[in-house]
């Protein structure tokens, strides 16, 4: 689990804080960081419902210092961490009450809200950090395909045209471009980035979604490499079942395709998406 390490965020505000106490009050001294430091370290020990009253504790002390903000947003990630997503909420929600514009505050809440699908108020999330950050490339990433399953291919375009310029290699960019293209009718676009995909990360949707494109192309033998390497990875994928039934389908291999058909069904693909391959082209 990652360690927050409050000392070394809050250094700088520490300073300023004690600038303005008593001669005689030292950093140590100072509930305010006495308690961050206990939380730090049930933090460090993944000790969350000490961490939880220890950030409590510390906003309490000093509930109008303006580092509560970090230490809100601390809060609401041990909150997740505890599952308690609806206090994590809460916890985001006062910590922009402070600072309204705080990406790390605004990224951590829509990635929560996203979780909770609640996908419509994450991508207000992600849309306002775009308004602070341009070229923050998670909130691009995020906000351009909750756009893209939305329907709203060009504003997804848009935001995964940032990640090609800022991040070009990066898997977020694979995925992003990836699926855009594959879903917009740009297989042979998408194919690059798919081959990427399943050779750094070769999940099931990443080959389901080459031999998809392949298969749309009319490219049968590349869909059939992609599909065989796919289930002998994931033998139990819907999904590559769905493309084998089609596959053999364009191959004339009608008994074969009518099997794979009903063990994709069988394995929670959609039935009627299944039954559509046999429909009248």
């Amino acid at each position: 689990m990652r360690k927050f390490f409050l000392f070394i965020i809050l250094a700088a505000a520490a300073v300023n804080a004690l600038a303005e106490e008593p001669a005689d009050t030292t950093f140590e001294a100072d509930p305010y960081f006495i308690l961050m430091g206990e939380a730090d370290r049930a933090i460090a020990d993944s000790a969350w419902t000490e961490a939880a009253a220890r950030l409590r504790d510390a906003i309490e002390v000093k509930p109008d210092h303006p580092s509560n903000s970090l230490l809100l947003n601390n809060l609401a990630k041990v909150y997740t961490y505890l599952g308690m997503d609806s206090l994590a909420v809460d916890a985001y929600d006062r910590g922009l009450e402070i600072a309204p514009h705080m990406t790390t505050l605004l990224n951590g809440r829509g990635r929560l809200l996203l979780s909770m699908g609640r996908d419509k108020d994450a991508a207000e999330d992600f849309a306002t950090i775009i308004e602070v950050d341009s070229l923050n490339t998670d909130a691009r990433y995020y906000h351009g395909m909750l756009s893209l399953y939305s329907g709203n291919l060009a504003e997804a375009e848009r935001d995964f045209n940032v990640l090609a310029g800022v991040i070009p290699k990066s898997t977020d960019t694979a995925i992003a471009l990836g699926t855009l293209y594959a879903l917009s009718g740009r297989e042979r676009q998408a194919i690059p980035y798919l081959e990427r995909l399943i050779k750094d990360e070769p999940s099931p949707e990443f080959f389901a979604s080459l031999a998809g494109c392949r298969l749309a192309l009319g490219d049968l033998t590349e869909a059939s490499e992609a599909i065989g390497e796919g289930l002998r990875r994931y033998p139990s994928d819907p999904e590559l079942y769905y493309y084998r039934a089609w596959l053999n389908r364009d191959r004339f291999r009608l008994d074969e395709a009518h099997k794979d058909a009903e063990k994709a069904v069988r394995l929670g693909a959609n039935p009627l998406k299944v039954a559509d391959l046999f429909n009248k082209r």
